[in-house]
């Protein structure tokens, strides 16, 4: 999980950095870059409907599995136990 909250700070930080460089280049009137910062400027706002929408399915996501666990105690572990089994062997056989 903790990954998950490395990768939504730099995709904020990253979202801010554009942000500042669009203010930090706002008095500079030439074409290029003007058209370059409507460019930056419809990638931030793309940009932040995209972590939106992913911070969204992954918090549906957490929340499905955490009903799942809660209404079927005795399936989860039986499927957490058959992972657990499959990932030793697994790793038991390539270590041969």
């Amino acid at each position: 999980m903790k990954k998950h909250t490395s990768s939504h700070n730099e995709g904020e930080h990253l979202l801010e950095d554009a942000q500042d460089l669009l203010a930090a280049t706002a008095h500079v009137a030439e074409e290029k870059v003007i058209e370059a910062r409507k460019r930056l400027t419809a990638a931030i706002e793309r940009g932040k409907e995209v972590l939106h929408n992913v911070q969204d399915r992954a918090v549906a996501g957490a929340k499905a599995t955490d009903e799942f666990i809660h209404d079927n105690p005795y399936k989860s572990i039986g499927i957490a136990l058959g992972f657990g089994a499959l990932i030793g062997y697994i790793l038991g056989r390539r270590n041969r």
